[in-house]
């Protein structure tokens, strides 16, 4: 498997809780705004080494996720913020900076947890 992007969680703010009853996660860099940053899971990797694309595989932990739709401002908004929104819900249609994923349960995100994407 080729790693297209991976980083590892540096921090979570604390109402991270409530997006994840939502089937929501917020990535971003550990300069995210100080008004977004208490949503967010925190990370200070960033290495993006290719496209990411439907069917590719994002990995949080050791828990796999199918990429169903990657919306089109994903991969500028990795690139040049670190930030994105994961949701777990199996659309294969949404929100431009949203990464959207097989309607799995979703993982609870700990402090040195790594967050890979996988091309097979």
């Amino acid at each position: 498997m080729q790693c297209i992007y991976q980083t590892r969680v540096m921090n979570s703010g604390k109402m991270v809780a409530v997006l994840l009853v939502e089937r929501m996660i917020i990535l971003f860099k550990d300069n995210a705004p100080e008004e977004l940053a208490d949503y967010c899971i925190l990370h200070n990797e960033n290495q993006l080494s290719d496209i990411i694309q439907e069917q590719d595989v994002l990995v949080i932990g050791d828990t796999e996720y199918k990429i169903r739709y990657v919306g089109e401002e994903v991969q500028r908004n990795l690139e040049n913020l670190g930030h994105i929104t994961l949701r777990f819900d199996g659309s294969t249609e949404g929100l431009g900076g949203s990464i959207y994923l097989e309607d799995k349960a979703v993982p609870q995100i700990h402090i040195g947890d790594r967050i890979a994407i996988y091309r097979k």
